[in-house]
């Protein structure tokens, strides 16, 4: 069965639009506006092992929060659909990845759970990236994560390059997902939840 999601969110300050394939070859078109920005969706997508197609336009003229956190939330609904009954996943997993001298772990458990602790900040002097508010990265994972329903520890462990420890926090985390949402072939009948369902 395809593991796949559209979805589109229309509100007063963004309009969004969504695919998604989960099982997919790491493909990405995104447009949000934010060149940092699509830069991690992208690497989201590519390190992932995700097909993703994501358009959104938001009231940039106020400022880049709305967006950044909208596509957080429906990516996150997106990813949650796109799992469908979990059946077979792995559901646990971590990734720590390096982007020169920064170095960032992340942890994730496809729970059912939403919950998130984000432990990267970017050093003190260095609050954008580009066009980015390095901020910003916390408020994308926390919606994330709550409507996909995951747990994910976020921790950087080096660093004091912003954009080394974005784009590593971003790599770490895609990473971790890929693995966590990829079917073990050995108990693909098997949802993994002592509970029988996640």
């Amino acid at each position: 069965m395809a593991r796949t999601s559209r979805r589109e969110r229309r509100t007063k300050e963004t309009e969004i639009e969504v695919k998604l394939d989960l099982d997919g070859s790491g493909e990405a078109e995104v447009g949000t506006g934010i060149g940092f920005f699509d830069h991690m969706l992208d690497a989201l997508a590519r390190h992932g092992g995700f097909d993703l197609s994501l358009r959104c336009k938001g009231d940039l003229h106020i400022d880049a929060h709305h967006t950044v956190e909208d596509v957080g939330i429906v990516l996150g609904a997106a990813f949650l659909e796109a799992l469908g009954d979990k059946r077979g996943i792995v559901r646990f997993a971590d990734a720590t990845v390096p982007l020169d001298e920064a170095l960032v772990r992340a942890v994730v458990d496809i729970s059912g759970r939403p919950f998130l602790h984000f432990g990267v900040e970017t050093p003190a002097g260095q609050p954008r990236i580009g066009d980015f508010d390095a901020a910003l990265a916390a408020e994308f994972w926390r919606a994330f994560a709550t409507e996909a329903r995951v747990t994910m520890h976020v921790d950087l462990i080096r660093g004091d390059n912003a954009h080394h420890i974005v784009e590593a926090a971003f790599k770490s985390a895609a990473r971790a997902l890929r693995v966590a949402t990829r079917i073990d072939p050995e108990r693909s009948a098997v949802v993994p939840s002592t509970k029988g369902v996640l």
